[in-house]
């Protein structure tokens, strides 16, 4: 294993300034690292068919001539080149290829060169620092710094970037690493938490849905875990036996928190912002975010305050659509929106996030598919003087109803979760009731007595959370929500059926915004029966 940057050797000030330096950069000193990296891929990609495709023939030689030159791509841009793993047309032969889905389980190919490998690495010990961290300048990680994770496995991105993280470092991970894990992801959710129980554990990074569910699981058995076989060791039972110490101190149910001392929390998912307060009393940190995509690794990542996300300046060349470019493209297919560049973001605004990869990857001007808002020039509070941002929504992820009501996923969420009703899963999409459209949201309840006047409910907190909703009720005249309540189990059996199915990973339950026909079709199964059975 290699060891090759300042932190084995403990010291802590060169480790920061090689890892976390990029936070005391001015927004010039940020845009100078930018343009230098992208003019030296803009010449590595030169060199390739791909690229000549992608520059249509151009050469640009300065920033201006790039952004002028080369038309903004999507994925279908590249895949007849890169879509089957195809090398040819690349100019550097790839170490590894990482799988992403998009939407309908259309699957994509990103290859990552060497390079781009060993900056995923470097990017990867970045955020482990600033998670841990609570002042500028802390580095609370070290040699074997124990990881509980959910992370798919390799050739996914995150299985990837673990995998370059121990390249850099010699990092324990719970359950390892080997690069093709075996078994469900909820099995490997289940092993990690074994193991982590008897090794213990220093930080953990999961999807935040998880984490809220495993919490949720303690509270209801009020702190009650039954002790199986494979339990009786030493150091579970020693640890047990704490954790029920230290809840009975605090004169309450025991929680995951009092099993481990945790220095980070990770974690992943549209939700995270969401369910922040829950999180902090299951597990007791603060959730650390970051921002990024298999086709843009590591865009964005919270400093150690935790708070707003600053762009990572080594990953690639950003540009920014803003949302009425962004929403002109929608309604054009053929329209190329305006961009700006990092320097000119304006607070409050919301932007499409395009990108330029460096070290090798092929993607040029590409459209990621997602929207951030801008919640600051700069953090005067801990002294970043770089813009701020927060990841918004999917692009594609909206419902649309009469031309200006957009309901996106973060916002139905948010309204779900402020019901308070206790609920498995949900999927919501726009239908027709007759002639006029309205939401309809699916909802597995984990409680079969709350379902009492939970569209009322819902409708309200909807009017509170979005304008556009409160707007299109009082535009039709009636309230545009159907709520459809399905049987206990239903998103568990679809997602055991989409597995023995070898659907990917990433598609193994229903969209939460406009899922397919088919999809809520599976949904509604065990209903149906239901019906058949009266």
């Amino acid at each position: 294993m290699r060891n090759i940057f300042p932190i084995v050797r403990g010291d802590s000030n060169k480790t920061w300034e090689t890892y976390c330096g990029f936070l005391g950069l001015s927004i010039e000193e940020f845009m100078e690292i930018q343009e230098h990296l992208l003019l030296e891929q803009i010449d590595l990609m030169s060199q390739s068919s791909l690229g000549k495709k992608i520059m249509q023939g151009t050469n640009p030689r300065s920033l201006a001539e790039f952004r002028r030159l080369v038309p903004l791509t999507t994925y279908d841009d590249y895949a007849p080149y890169i879509g089957d793993c195809q090398e040819n047309a690349l100019p550097e032969k790839p170490l590894y290829w990482a799988r992403t889905s998009g939407r309908g389980g259309k699957t994509k190919w990103v290859p990552y060169t060497k390079k781009a490998i060993d900056q995923v690495g470097k990017h990867g010990i970045t955020m482990l620092i600033l998670a841990c961290a609570s002042r500028r300048g802390e580095v609370r990680i070290s040699n074997g710094f124990r990881i509980m994770h959910n992370l798919p496995p390799k050739p996914y991105y995150a299985g990837i970037g673990a995998l370059a993280m121990l390249q850099q470092m010699p990092l324990r991970m719970i359950p390892p690493i080997s690069g093709t894990e075996e078994g469900s992801f909820q099995q490997r959710i289940q092993d990690g938490f074994m193991m982590g129980l008897r090794v213990g554990t220093d930080m953990i990074c999961s999807l935040t849905s998880v984490l809220v569910k495993m919490g949720e699981r303690f509270s209801d058995s009020s702190g009650s875990m039954k002790i199986s076989r494979s339990m009786l060791q030493p150091q579970i039972i020693a640890r047990l036996l704490i954790a029920y110490l230290r809840s009975k101190r605090a004169g309450r149910a025991m929680l995951p928190k009092d099993l481990w001392k945790l220095k980070g929390l990770i974690c992943y998912g549209m939700d995270t912002a969401i369910y922040r307060e829950q999180l902090k009393h299951y597990w007791g940190g603060e959730p650390y975010e970051i921002y990024g995509a298999t086709e843009a690794p590591l865009a964005a990542l919270q400093a150690w305050n935790k708070k707003g996300m600053t762009f990572y300046p080594y990953t690639g060349f950003y540009e920014f659509a803003p949302e009425e470019e962004w929403l002109k493209s929608r309604e054009n297919k053929g329209y190329q929106p305006r961009t700006v560049l990092l320097n000119e973001l304006e607070p409050g605004k919301c932007y499409e996030v395009i990108i330029t990869n460096f070290h090798g990857l092929p993607f040029m001007r590409y459209r990621i598919g997602d929207l951030i808002r801008v919640i600051g020039l700069e953090d005067n509070e801990i002294g970043i003087s770089l813009p701020q941002v927060i990841f918004e929504r999917r692009a594609d992820d909206i419902i649309d109803i009469a031309g200006f009501t957009r309901l996106d996923e973060k916002t139905v969420w948010q309204a779900i979760a402020n019901t308070g009703v206790r609920y498995e899963d949900w999927s919501a999409r726009k239908e027709y009731d007759g002639d006029q459209p309205v939401i309809k949201i699916y909802m597995e309840l984990k409680d079969s007595n709350n379902d009492q006047d939970l569209q009322r409910l819902l409708h309200t907190q909807l009017k509170a959370v979005s304008k556009d909703y409160t707007d299109l009720r009082e535009m039709i005249g009636t309230q545009p929500l159907r709520v459809v309540i399905i049987p206990q189990g239903s998103f568990q059996r679809y997602y055991e059926e989409k597995r023995r199915a070898g659907v990917d990973l990433a598609h193994l339950k229903p969209a939460h915004i406009n899922a397919s026909d088919e999809d809520i079709e599976g949904l509604l199964y065990l209903m149906r029966d239901q019906k058949q059975e009266k």
